[in-house]
């Protein structure tokens, strides 16, 4: 009687512990999942604060402690893993150069973010990554990146699920197209 009793003890409780098990993996692999969404958010704003310190320094007129901050800002931005901070970075480098004389440099290492920004925009499928890219490139006057972006866009477009998304390219490409008759609709530099 005491084994055909423990036999049905181990029938029933055999499914009860794997079914702890089970549930504590999943616990834990959630857990997991938020603790690196939050190391992630903590690499985001990473590079926002360091451009932050660059904003302060020009505002002081340290042009040295600017191109200083700047770098660590870049640094972050890359290791951030995603587009926004790419431009972020291109951009305030820009006005770094202008300001402090170094606008043929500050170019270049632009151009070389926003298309850093471009192939990650593009890996995440973000159509308003790729054309703010697009707006960049248009502003350094490189018509043959602009009509590569436009490609993308559209690719990236077609693969999102959001309609709004081919509508977002189509404006653009208007726009672009307009622009490179001359017209200026929204300062788009064809």
């Amino acid at each position: 009687m005491m084994e055909l009793w423990s036999s049905r003890w181990i029938c029933f409780s055999l499914p009860a512990i794997a079914s702890t098990l089970g549930l504590m993996l999943l616990a834990a692999s959630v857990l997991e999942g938020f603790a690196d969404h939050a190391i992630g958010t903590e690499i985001q704003i990473a590079w926002q604060a360091q451009l932050l310190k660059v904003e302060e320094a020009l505002a002081r007129g340290d042009l040295a402690a600017a191109e200083r901050q700047w770098r660590e800002a870049y640094a972050a931005a890359l290791k951030s893993r995603h587009w926004q901070g790419m431009v972020a970075t291109a951009d305030t480098y820009r006005v770094l150069g202008a300001r402090a004389g170094f606008r043929g440099a500050a170019v270049a290492k632009a151009r070389q973010a926003y298309l850093t920004a471009l192939f990650r925009a593009r890996s995440e499928g973000s159509v308003e990554g790729v054309l703010l890219t697009a707006e960049r490139f248009a502003e350094l006057g490189d018509r043959e990146v602009v009509e590569h972006c436009i490609r993308v866009a559209r690719r990236v477009a077609a693969q999102s699920p959001d309609p709004q998304m081919k509508e977002h390219v189509r404006a653009f490409t208007e726009r672009w197209a307009a622009n490179a008759q001359g017209i200026d609709q929204r300062g788009l530099i064809p």
